[in-house]
């Protein structure tokens, strides 16, 4: 599991389910959730949480241009690859910490990776979880 520290910037609620922007440095993760300030308090602006998503749910992107919907993208660089038959562990280095995408061997062929190539990593919103931090942030 990917794991950022960040800070609650806003969040958008309507029922049960909220829209949260959440600062990890200079940037902005977005997560919808089931979950609403009245009943998680810690989606409050300036809460401090932890930013969740899954390995498998890291896509990567070379040379990425125009607009997307995916409003989760991060520059990233390649530090290593781990080749399997099928799948491929990717290493990102995204400002200093370490994060992993699992992706087709056939996607890493596709896009030509190797060590050291710059890419952009994306993550829908509805893959990002949240969970509140302790004291340790």
């Amino acid at each position: 599991m990917n794991c950022l520290q960040g800070i609650v910037r806003a969040v958008e609620s309507n029922g049960y389910v909220s829209l949260a922007d959440v600062a990890v440095g200079p940037d902005v993760f977005t997560a919808i959730l089931l979950e609403t300030p009245q009943n998680a308090p810690y989606l409050q602006p300036g809460g401090r949480v932890e930013v969740l998503f899954k390995e498998t749910e890291v896509s990567l992107a070379k040379g990425l241009s125009g607009q997307i919907s995916l409003r989760n993208r991060l520059e990233a660089t390649v530090q290593g690859i781990r080749h399997g038959e099928i799948l491929c562990e990717i290493t990102l280095d995204y400002r200093g910490q370490a994060l992993t995408s699992i992706i087709t061997a056939r996607a890493v062929e596709r896009l030509a990776l190797q060590t050291g190539d710059a890419v952009e990593a994306l993550i829908k919103a509805n893959e990002v979880t949240l969970r509140e931090c302790g004291d340790g942030l």
